[in-house]
């Protein structure tokens, strides 16, 4: 639990344990983070106890039920409700009342979401939107992995190199001057990522990461 005479840095409340809010509990939990998890259903407090650092039942529209629990003591904080707007936004407008500095809130629209902004959530995040729009590039394409950055435009992808690439030095290929993105990671078989060099040569086995304008990185990834 935070301490009450200052915030604690080094834990995260997260609150709601739907299948975002557990996913991003059990996976702070593997990264060394300690959790306090606020869950207003017995029965999912019930299953959760003893896998996470905390485990609370408490409604988190009541201010005070928040107070209680010590929420005022996180810097840190991630919004995990996702079946009901309005105990979404309420529970976030507490956490700002409260004084938590980095609220991380999950919207199910962009009514919801813009909402969630202008009440003070530092970070929206639309968990189902985001994932279609993913798997539609990794579909639609050769991509291996796609991340897409919240401006729509620039995005970092992992990819076979095409043809035209293969066997070829950056320098050589030119990459960034002919197709307008960058190449900023190399990974051949069996060895692990490296920064790309003018120097690197690209084999035909190899995987890159790219970054770049979006448009841009799915005509290189199309290419053969």
């Amino acid at each position: 639990m935070a301490k009450q005479d200052s915030r604690d840095n080094s834990s995260v409340l997260v609150i709601g344990l739907g299948r975002f809010g557990a996913s991003t509990a059990s996976n702070l939990m593997k990264l060394g983070r300690q959790v306090m998890a606020v869950e207003r259903n017995p029965e999912v407090v019930s299953e959760w106890m003893g896998k996470l650092t905390h485990v609370v039942e408490a409604d988190s529209t009541n201010i005070e039920a928040l107070r209680q629990v010590g929420a005022q003591d996180f810097n840190t904080a991630v919004v995990g409700i996702g079946t009901s707007i309005e105990a979404s936004v309420l529970t976030t407008a507490n956490l700002v009342d409260l004084g938590v500095e980095q609220i991380w809130a999950k919207a199910i629209s962009l009514a919801h979401g813009k909402i969630l902004k202008r009440i003070g959530a530092e970070h929206v995040l639309y968990p189902e939107s985001e994932a279609g729009a993913r798997v539609a590039h990794l579909v639609s394409s050769r991509m291996l992995d796609f991340i897409e950055f919240d401006d729509g435009q620039f995005a970092v992808v992992k990819m076979r190199p095409p043809k035209e690439v293969q066997d070829f030095t950056l320098a050589e290929s030119d990459i960034r001057q002919k197709y307008g993105v960058t190449v900023v990671g190399v990974k051949g078989p069996g060895r692990d990522f490296t920064y790309a060099e003018p120097s690197s040569r690209i084999g035909p086995h190899d995987v890159l990461i790219v970054a770049g304008h979006v448009e841009l990185l799915a005509r290189f990834a199309d290419r053969p």
